[in-house]
């Protein structure tokens, strides 16, 4: 059987026997107006807009799109509101399970039934990313030649996974992270309408909570929640679906954590508090409770990066290096697969050697200059670059540390209120302990002692 007969089997099947679909299938939007969230999209002469033939002319029926966006924010959604907008037939495959032979099946199917009286084709591509670039080449001509309108979605960054003429060729439509409010619209509307629950159960607003904290801004995996939880309390004959039920329908124990409250600050404090003291194993656990809760992975990542500078900082100067990547990593590939690379960081960190002389540093510095002990700059240091400076002195007698051997000239650089002054204390661990051996080198060579090479 062809790929698009399945689709055609599967949408068969819904019309003749509505609730036999999962709940998450019954509550899909049929038209733009229903879509929960995405209002960046959804706007009056978006591209989406135009896309499904409103607003006056545009794009309709004719660009192929790139939906790019984490898991369960309607990617497949809006493609099949834009095939039924659009009233064009609907093939769903997935890059997983699929290859170039059934795209190219598709394909000539939509070639054969092109005609005045037959439906375009709309070729919905979950996944795409996982094609490679020459299974990615094989969809040019039928995007060149609109054989099939492409909808392709992928949860990766397109500009590093998807091939150019593919994306040049594409209007490229970016889905944000859905909110607990957008979440929570949605779950009302499910319980309520008849369609989805038909208010068969009542959602007690704890029970609504813990769905937002198990969906993670995932409306499919709210929804699969939700219904396992209704089935259960139905089965019990329970008029509405108690936290406990839910819990015992999902597997899952609430987690005591509410992101805007004191939780939030206790939880962050205990993981970066973990951190400092070098215990991963509890760093695992507060990081947990923090995914588990549907904390933002960026709020995470910003979170290790001010770690590794506070609490590591030059005992090992990678530590930052790591953060950052994690940080860049995260706003890429966002949950799931972002709660990895949270505990790869979250490991190197906890597991590294620690200092907090940087901090130290700058706090020491900061306190004297709000002190008032911030003099003039010492003239040779001043900028002599600009028309009358070397009438005021500017750069007089200024060395060139590059011109002296070792690389450091014996010359005053911080202002007289602060000369002298130690900001920077090292400690001897890790890498730490080299520098703090340079560290006093150069101070001597500064002061005109020692020899002539300080590293």
């Amino acid at each position: 059987m062809e790929p698009d007969l399945f689709t055609a089997a599967a949408e068969e099947r819904q019309e003749r026997d509505p609730s036999s679909s999962p709940l998450a299938v019954r509550m899909r939007p049929r038209v733009l107006d229903e879509v929960v969230g995405q209002r960046h999209l959804l706007r009056p002469g978006s591209p989406l807009r135009r896309l499904v033939g409103e607003g006056g002319a545009g794009p309709a029926g004719s660009s192929s799109v790139l939906l790019w966006g984490p898991p369960g924010t309607g990617k497949t959604t809006l493609a099949h509101v834009v095939s039924k907008a659009t009233d064009k037939r609907f093939v769903e495959l997935s890059a997983i399970t699929a290859g170039v032979k059934e795209v190219r099946a598709v394909i000539e199917g939509a070639r054969r039934s092109s005609g005045a009286y037959s439906k375009d084709t709309v070729l919905f591509l979950d996944e795409i990313h996982r094609f490679s670039k020459a299974q990615q080449d094989s969809l040019l001509p039928a995007v060149e030649n609109r054989w099939v309108t492409l909808i392709a979605a992928t949860t990766e960054n397109p500009y590093f996974s998807i091939i150019s003429p593919l994306l040049s060729r594409s209007l490229l439509l970016t889905l944000e992270p859905l909110t607990d409010e957008d979440l929570r619209a949605l779950l009302r509307r499910a319980v309520s309408e008849e369609r989805g629950l038909g208010a068969a159960v009542g959602l007690p607003k704890d029970t609504e909570d813990h769905l937002l904290r198990i969906a993670g801004g995932d409306a499919r995996r709210a929804l699969t929640a939700l219904e396992a939880g209704a089935g259960s309390a139905l089965a019990k004959g329970e008029s509405e679906i108690s936290l406990a039920t839910l819990e015992e329908a999902v597997d899952r124990a609430a987690v005591k954590y509410d992101r805007d409250g004191d939780q939030h600050y206790d939880v962050t404090s205990a993981l970066i508090k973990s951190i400092r003291g070098s215990d991963a194993d509890a760093a695992m656990h507060y990081l947990a409770r923090m995914v588990e809760a549907g904390e933002d992975p960026r709020f995470i990542a910003r979170r290790l990066m001010i770690s590794a500078s506070e609490d590591i900082g030059l005992a090992d100067p990678t530590a930052l290096q790591t953060a950052v990547s994690a940080a860049q990593a995260v706003a890429m590939v966002g949950f799931p697969e972002a709660r990895i690379i949270l505990a790869q960081a979250t490991l190197a960190l906890a597991l590294a050697p620690k200092s907090n002389a940087a901090i130290k540093a700058i706090d020491a510095a900061l306190t004297d200059v709000r002190a008032g002990l911030a003099g003039a700059v010492p003239s040779h240091l001043r900028d002599s670059h600009y028309k009358g400076a070397q009438k005021l002195g500017h750069g007089e007698g200024y060395q060139y540390p590059h011109d002296v051997p070792g690389g450091i000239a014996a010359q005053r650089y911080a202002p007289t209120e602060v000369h002298g002054r130690r900001y920077y204390e090292p400690t001897r661990y890790g890498a730490e302990a080299r520098y703090a051996e340079v560290a006093e080198r150069v101070r001597a060579r500064l002061r005109g002692e020692g020899g002539e090479s300080a590293g």
